[in-house]
């Protein structure tokens, strides 16, 4: 069961939280430097805790504090696949800088760079004095190649013949012990090559999916939650689809793995990564939150009314999406969307419902990628105005109308011409507030007539205070009920409203 240590700071999760991930390993290398000594989990200094409560984060990820693999490390030095990516990311790396993917696992106690397990509940304490929850990795799918399991259990994993191998070698790796030769398959997603330093595990044999729930057991000591690496993959029929010719002997499972792992752990945060179109599926199984890449690919690259066509979902669906702009596996929005496009995603991504989700270097407009066997980067130096940005949008968002209060999407008319169609508008609303958002996802300025119904009486004055820039704006209510909220954006802006009767 999840520890209780520290607990009693906690107040119940909000309906739209803050996740904030930190690369870990990244993070200590920063730190140390920083200070100019080797700094691990326990030792971090308070004041870096400090900052973290202050930009109001009910969560964070320490991304990649279980022990690496030492047979995932030698294929992230040798591979040449790799080595692009480290070129871009820090010209003139060493072996000393390629520490091994942390999703290739040896095994869930934490990295001796990371810390010890003390050290790691030391970061949970001094995060639970501070208001917020701790989130961890369980990888899912697969383990590294040279976890304990393929030697004490291999039938854990799925597995090939001879044949298998000659036809794809890539796909499988060769392990001997006891006199027998075993071809391990390497874990895959479907849609892409193998992964080279990874063992897939087999969730059509129960003994797997028991050994997987005492990990989550054991996990869940030292956290309140879990982040899921590729949740969708142990999916019967995903499953299947991937793995069905090497599955002979097994039958498929009866239930799901996700509901029997949920209800192990009552009272546990679970954060699904998923695509494909499964987000719901995983959302009733138990998780609860999924990410919402969709959210993300259609502000990249769709036409403005597709994001609006998204945010049409049912609200039940929505408070549970995690809605984010970058992460480990993404390049940084910094550099794909560009400074000139970025403030009205930033706007939605700090205002939509569900989960926001920021990433480590986010903040400071960082713009290199970080590829995860790299313990770092070139330094770089913060961007003040995307500084400035992410800290007037945490700022605002602060407030509890947008952790705790009703959203609703706003319906924007056409005012003159039809470049309303590129207006994003909607509203969060509680006891004590009205805000209403408008952004322009248009490449031109844009305007439009934005309805706000029954918020607005017609025989009272009202002030709009843009929270972003503090203009004032007053209107007739019997204006904006007739004829609905005027606004005209320049391309890639937004407002922020605060809604307040005048004297």
């Amino acid at each position: 069961m999840p520890s209780s240590r520290g607990n009693q700071n906690l107040s119940p999760v909000r309906n739209h939280p803050h996740l904030y991930e930190i690369d870990t390993w990244a993070w200590l290398e920063e730190l140390s430097a920083r200070y100019g000594r080797s700094i691990n989990l326990g030792t971090v200094p308070s004041q870096e805790w400090d900052k973290l409560q202050q930009l109001s984060f009910d969560f964070v990820w320490l991304m990649g504090v279980w022990k690496r693999s030492a047979e995932g490390r030698r294929i992230t030095r040798t591979h040449p696949d790799f080595f692009a990516s480290y070129d871009a990311a820090l010209p003139n790396w060493t072996m000393e800088d390629v520490t091994g993917s942390p999703y290739s696992v040896q095994g869930y106690v934490p990295d001796p760079r990371i810390g010890n397990e003390n050290d790691l509940d030391a970061a949970r304490s001094e995060l639970h004095a501070r208001g917020i929850r701790l989130i961890l990795d369980f990888v899912t799918n697969h383990t590294a190649p040279d976890h304990p399991w393929v030697a004490s259990h291999p039938e854990y994993y799925v597995q090939g013949t001879l044949a298998d191998f000659r036809k794809e070698p890539s796909a499988f790796y060769l392990v001997e012990s006891n006199g027998r030769a075993r071809f391990i398959a390497r874990g895959r997603d479907p849609y892409f090559p193998p992964w080279p330093d990874t063992a897939q595990l087999n969730y059509y044999n129960p003994a797997l999916r028991e050994a997987m729930l005492d990990a989550l057991r054991e996990i869940a000591q030292h956290c309140d939650g879990v982040r899921c690496d590729m949740a969708m993959l142990s999916l019967n029929d995903i499953f299947a689809r991937t793995w069905g010719p090497l599955l002979s002997g097994f039958r498929v499972p009866r239930d799901e793995f996700w509901p029997a792992a949920v209800s192990t752990l009552p009272g546990f945060t679970w954060i699904a990564e998923v695509y494909w179109d499964l987000e719901r599926r995983l959302q009733r199984l138990g998780l609860n939150f999924t990410y919402d890449k969709r959210f993300y690919d259609r502000l990249l690259d769709a036409a403005p009314q597709e994001v609006r066509v998204h945010l049409e979902a049912d609200s039940g669906y929505q408070v549970r999406c995690v809605r984010f702009l970058e992460n480990h596996d993404e390049k940084r929005s910094a550099q794909v969307f560009g400074k000139d496009r970025l403030p009205a995603a930033a706007t939605l991504l700090a205002t939509a419902p569900g989960m926001r989700f920021y990433y480590h270097g986010q903040l400071e407009g960082r713009k290199l990628y970080l590829p995860n066997p790299l313990r770092r980067t070139a330094d770089e130096a913060p961007d003040p105005e995307i500084q400035a940005l992410y800290s007037r949008l945490l700022s605002i968002t602060r407030e509890d109308v947008f952790r705790q209060g009703d959203w609703r999407l706003l319906e924007v008319r056409p005012a003159g011409d039809g470049s309303f169609e590129n207006l994003i508008a909607y509203q969060w609303r509680d006891e004590n507030a009205l805000k209403v958002i408008a952004a322009n996802l248009g490449s031109a300025s844009s305007q439009g007539s934005i309805a706000l119904g029954e918020e607005i009486d017609p025989i009272r004055r009202y002030r709009l205070t843009d929270q972003l820039n503090g203009r004032n704006f007053d209107w007739q209510g019997q204006d904006i009920a007739r004829g609905g909220l005027f606004v005209r954006l320049e391309p890639f802006r937004s407002h922020i409203f605060n809604v307040q009767t005048a004297s």
